[in-house]
C-alpha cells in the first residue's frame, strides 16, 4: 500500500490554538501508530487518545495515510534537531560524534515507537521512507565533510561513513533502548566511539 497524501494540499491551523490541536493528534497518533501499526490503528482511537472529537481530526488532516506521513516527517525533524543541537564541535568531530550518539538514544528512549513507525513508513509511503533517512545522511555527511576541511578526521567518503554511521546507532539503539527498554551503560558508548575512532584493527 502507497498513500498519495504528497499531491493533497496540506491544512494548516491558523492560531496558536489550532497548532496546540494539531501537535495533540500528531502526539496520540505517534502513540497509537507506535502501539498499533498503522494497519491497526483508527482515526478514532487517534482522537481518543487526542481527547477531540472525530471531525476535529479532518480540520488538520485529510486521512489517517496523511497524518502518518507527516508524523514521519515530524519525527525526522524533531530527531535531526536533537541531535545538531546537542552535537557540537568544541571537542572535535569525534566528540560531536559521542554526543550526537548519546542524543540519538536519548531520543529513542523518548519515543519508543519510533522503530515501527519510520519501518511501516516503507510500506504506506516509500518515498517518505527513504527521505526520513537521506535528510539524516544528508545532515551527518555535511558535518563530517567540514571536519575533514578542518583536518579533525581524515579524508574519505562523507556519504558512506554516514550510512556507517547511523548504521551503528540504529542497531544500538534497537538493542538496547528497543528491546531492553534502558540506555546503554557510558562504558558501551566508550567501546564504540574508540571503534569509530581507531577501527577494529589492533595497535601496532
Amino acid at each position: 500500500m502507497t498513500a498519495n497524501v504528497q499531491t493533497v494540499k496540506e491544512l494548516m491551523p491558523v492560531t496558536a490554538r489550532g497548532e496546540a490541536t494539531r501537535r495533540k493528534l500528531l502526539a496520540a497518533a505517534e502513540e497509537e501508530f507506535g502501539d498499533k501499526g498503522f494497519h491497526a490503528a483508527s482515526v478514532s482511537s487517534i482522537t481518543t487518545r487526542a481527547g477531540v472529537g472525530q471531525g476535529t481530526f479532518y480540520l488538520y488532516f485529510h486521512s489517517k495515510e496523511e497524518i502518518f506521513v507527516t508524523l514521519v516527517r515530524e519525527i525526522g525533524r524533531k530527531l535531526r534537531k536533537q541531535m545538531t543541537g546537542i552535537a557540537t564541535d568544541n571537542g572535535g568531530r569525534i566528540e560531536a560524534e559521542r554526543q550526537s550518539l548519546q542524543a540519538f538514544l536519548e531520543f529513542t528512549q523518548k519515543h519508543p515507537g519510533l522503530y515501527r513507525i519510520v519501518q511501516e513508513a516503507q510500506f504506506v509511503d516509500e518515498a517518505v521512507f527513504r527521505e526520513y533517512y537521506e535528510r539524516l545522511a544528508k545532515s551527518c555527511s555535511e558535518g563530517l565533510q567540514e571536519a575533514v576541511q578542518r583536518g579533525e578526521i581524515a579524508p574519505g567518503d562523507t556519504d558512506a561513513r554516514a550510512w556507517a554511521l547511523m548504521g551503528i546507532g540504529h542497531f544500538l539503539g534497537m538493542y538496547w533502548c528497543l528491546w531492553q527498554g534502558k540506555m546503554p551503560d557510558s562504558h558501551i558508548i566508550d567501546d564504540v566511539m574508540r571503534m569509530v575512532s581507531h577501527g577494529l584493527a589492533p595497535k601496532a
